[in-house]
């Protein structure tokens, strides 16, 4: 039980961090992430915090995610509500200032990018499940047959053009996000000697076993 406790720990802490990291490149000012852009982009229009749209948006692919077949874990519904409720308390507390030197704001855009790719170590590591957008991408790469480079690519291009139609922030820091989020997932894995291929994630139903197993140990 105790190994459980300090995973799910990790998991919110990953979350925690995922979350600071995207208000950071969103205050760099100088483009936002793709699905920060839609996100901001539906706000926007509907008038409600960017946290509440991340949840609401995050609930919507759950729900097709299963439809579509895909297995869903503790992480997803946690990666679903609290990086939008982290989201809101961050914006809420308001300790990031907002950048307005291009040069300044593209490097606090980027560190922004390695907060977020520290809170995927965590947030993985915990092995609960992918998240809503993670398994978005696995299931269009299952049901098309298409590289998974090509399906997040179709993905994140069809959620910066809503979010753009929509008002969200579209500039240099979108293809930054785009093209360097990968690169700096892989240095930090590297760094921290973490191999996300060996995790082994949770499945409700396989949680939920293990927790039988584990009272019936003790």
């Amino acid at each position: 039980m105790t190994g459980y406790i300090l995973r799910f720990l990790k998991l919110n802490f990953g979350l925690f961090l995922y979350g600071l990291g995207i208000i950071v490149t969103m205050r760099a000012n100088i483009g936002y992430a793709p699905w920060e852009v839609l996100h901001s982009g539906v706000s926007q229009t509907l008038g409600v915090s960017i946290g509440l749209v991340n949840t609401a948006v995050g609930a919507i692919i759950v729900v097709i995610v299963f439809l579509l077949g895909e297995k869903i874990g503790l992480g997803t519904i946690f990666n679903m509500f609290m990086i939008g409720l982290f989201l809101d308390l961050i914006l809420f507390l308001d300790f990031i200032p907002l950048f307005n030197n291009f040069f300044i704001g593209t490097l606090v855009h980027i560190l922004g990018l390695f907060i977020i790719s520290l809170g995927t170590y965590f947030y993985i590591y915990s092995a609960f499940g992918a998240g809503p957008r993670d398994s978005l991408m696995v299931a269009v790469t299952r049901k098309t047959g298409l590289p998974v480079g090509l399906c997040r690519g179709i993905v994140e291009f069809s959620v910066v053009l809503i979010g753009w139609l929509l008002g969200g922030l579209v500039g240099l820091g979108t293809v930054i996000s785009a093209l360097s989020i990968g690169v700096c997932v892989q240095i930090t894995f590297k760094l921290l000697k973490f191999d996300p291929t060996q995790v082994k994630h949770e499945t409700f139903g396989v949680m939920f076993e293990n927790l039988r197993n584990l009272k019936k140990d003790n």
